[in-house]
């Protein structure tokens, strides 16, 4: 029996091989992202970066598809 558990997907490094780690050692994994703010609401001052961004949630999407 695989013990289940749930993983927060950022689309960065530190979520990313959280994932794979418990992975390694046998976890059922699954990944999520949510997003519970408009990102306008978030975009930095210099308003070229935000946080959260559709690529960050696309990144997170590839590393879970990656990982299984």
């Amino acid at each position: 029996y695989m013990k289940k558990v749930m993983v927060g997907m950022s689309g960065g490094v530190d979520s990313s091989v959280a994932a794979k780690l418990l992975k390694d050692e046998g976890y059922d994994v699954t990944g999520v992202t949510l997003k519970l703010f408009d990102s306008d609401d978030i975009i930095s001052e210099n308003k070229t970066r935000t946080c959260c961004s559709l690529s960050d949630v696309e990144d997170a999407r590839s590393v879970a598809y990656k990982l299984g």
